[in-house]
């Protein structure tokens, strides 16, 4: 049974998401958190000082007029209600400050490593994804879990020390009140736990729904010419429009079950006071109880009831969280299938590629075969062309050699050293590409010429531009090397981007080459200035073109034609042209075109 049958019978589990795997994303902040945790604690206990404080003052203030009490003695206690006070605005304060510096670094942590493990994955991942799906999971979800795992972590401590004092606190004050009130907790618990996990489930369909119109949204603005270009305006907001609607739908629908909880919750937790409080009434009338320790009571049981009404409301945020943690850590320890790192080097590479009997399907089409029972060989600095119909298998074998795919059959060696053995980052610092669309980044020309070795000295990389002919006009900019290219490169030409990327090719000085169809979308003053670059740029090297164009192909050293992924032919250009077959039919429609 081949990998593949096995991976569509075994399907892969999710990785399920505990709380204290949703937790365990503050650890690095431990220390921090529980210096916020200590001030936490004193902030509570001064909020658990002041019903027992208020029902003391009144029973003070009732018997100054028997003369019991001295009234310096209810002065002295309110001044030490102030202090309290005092002391828990202050580390309520801290408290604040220092969960919320920890929150935003545990979230820029988390977002860092879920980039870098976005990146480690291996291309056929990427096939399989969409751009705006990706980015909701580094923005929404991530912010989502920032604040639960920061800020809801102060929040959760700190009802749940008010709840357990208040508790503790009434007990001492009426345990029989105490026992009436609490009667109403454990239907409140079940419900909450119902709750919880229909909010968690629609949380997650959410955020997917959501995800969604992220993902058009970044779809239609990256290709905004394209958009403009056939009016599309009308019809791309109505794409959004129907994402955002379907994720209205399910908010609404979570907003509609949190508003039936919350106040059937609410009913039960003022009717149960309601109750608590004619009960007490009736005790401080029959002399069981004294008015200020109805006064404290009731006080506590406010507390007790706003705490755990914060503690529910905090239970739909954590499961909310939890549905954003699942397709988070899913990303997270997802294991690429082709490492970025570790394997082995070549010290001393010549550049001799060798293609053995390779089959290969895309994963996203594995039934629709591409290359089947293909062998090619290239010898150090030999210049081999690679030409044949659109979907003959060209760009895949590019592909295979810069290691973005492995083939499901056969193999690749190196200098004799299979490809699956040598470190994949090594391997793509000893190739260059020059693609037809060559993608620059929104950086300066000089960024982007040393992004291949940001080490490179600024002469380096002006030597790299005058051998790639693109030195005459980045002189002609106000700013030079300096100037900003814009997204994907779109202040520049055509041609000009061709010329940066090949500078950048030059100053990786890889060791092979792969040129696929550099030239095939130029004017020909651009081509002629951009084929002269790439002719210095291949001297020496062990080179794969990919092209059509019958100028970038008549100098190789051979030239291979590919059929539906099979070699079909081979030999030099010359030699091909004489031969009756699919090379010499290519170049006569050429020509007559």
């Amino acid at each position: 049974m081949s990998r593949d049958d096995r991976d569509k019978k075994t399907p892969k589990p999710k990785p399920q998401v505990t709380l204290r795997r949703l937790y365990s994303l503050a650890w690095p902040e431990r220390w921090s958190l529980l210096l916020a945790t200590t001030f936490l604690i004193i902030s509570s206990s001064g909020s658990l000082a002041f019903p027992s404080a208020a029902g003391s003052l009144l029973d003070g203030a009732l018997n100054v007029k028997t003369g019991a009490v001295d009234i310096a003695q209810v002065d002295r206690l309110a001044l030490a209600l102030v202090a309290i006070f005092f002391v828990t605005a202050i580390t309520s304060a801290l408290r604040f400050f220092i969960f919320s510096r920890a929150g935003e670094r545990i979230v820029s942590r988390l977002r860092e490593n879920l980039y870098g493990s976005l990146l480690s994955q291996e291309i056929a991942f990427f096939d399989g994804q969409k751009t705006g799906e990706l980015s909701s999971r580094l923005s929404s979800d991530a912010s989502v879990l920032q604040t639960t795992v920061s800020a809801n972590i102060s929040m959760v401590l700190r009802n749940l020390v008010t709840a357990i004092g208040s508790v503790t606190m009434l007990m001492l004050t009426s345990s029989k009140l105490t026992l009436m009130m609490l009667a109403v907790v454990p239907p409140v618990a079940i419900g909450a736990v119902w709750y919880g996990r229909r909010v968690r489930k629609l949380s997650k369909e959410s955020q997917d729904a959501l995800a969604k119109a992220s993902e058009v949204a970044v779809e239609s603005l990256a290709g905004i010419r394209t958009v403009r270009s056939f009016a599309a305006e009308k019809k791309e907001l109505g794409r959004y429009g129907d994402a955002i609607a379907a994720s209205l739908a399910l908010a609404f629908r979570r907003i509609r079950l949190s508003s039936y909880f919350f106040g059937a919750a609410s009913f039960m937790a003022f009717s149960s006071g309601a109750f608590v409080f004619w009960y007490g009434a009736r005790m401080v009338a029959n002399g069981e109880l004294s008015a200020g320790a109805l006064l404290t009571f009731l006080m506590y049981t406010m507390q007790l009831a706003f705490g755990m009404s914060a503690l529910a409301e905090l239970w739909t945020d954590v499961q909310r969280a939890s549905g954003a943690a699942e397709r988070v850590f899913e990303l997270l320890h997802r294991k690429p299938e082709i490492p970025s790192t570790g394997g082995a080097t070549i010290d001393a590479l010549q550049g001799a590629v060798r293609f053995e009997h390779v089959q290969f399907s895309y994963p996203a089409r594995p039934d629709s075969k591409v290359l089947d029972d293909f062998s090619l060989s290239l010898d150090p600095g030999e210049i081999v062309a690679l030409v044949g119909p659109s979907g003959a298998g060209k760009s895949t074998i590019a592909s295979l050699l810069y290691r973005l795919y492995d083939p499901k059959a056969g193999g690749l060696r190196l200098d004799g050293v299979p490809f699956s053995s040598l470190d994949p980052q090594w391997l793509r610092r000893q190739i260059g590409v020059v693609a037809q669309e060559p993608l620059l980044f929104s950086t300066s020309i000089a960024e982007n010429i040393r992004y291949g070795r940001p080490e490179a000295s600024m002469a380096d990389v002006e030597q790299a531009a005058q051998l790639a002919n693109a030195h005459t006009f980045i002189s002609t900019f106000p700013e030079g090397y300096q100037t900003l290219v814009g997204e994907r490169g779109i202040q520049l030409s055509g041609g000009q981007k061709q010329r940066v990327a090949i500078a950048r090719a030059i100053l990786k000085n890889p060791r092979i080459l792969i040129l696929d169809e550099a030239t095939s979308a130029l004017d020909a003053e651009s081509e002629h200035l951009v084929q002269e670059a790439l002719e210095r740029l291949m001297h020496g090297r062990t080179t794969l073109i990919i092209a059509h164009r019958l100028s970038t192909v008549k100098d190789a050293d051979r030239v291979v034609v590919l059929e539906a992924g099979k070699v079909v032919q081979t030999g030099t250009h010359a030699g091909l042209v004489e031969q009756e077959g699919l090379y010499k039919r290519l170049i006569e429609r050429q020509f007559a075109a």
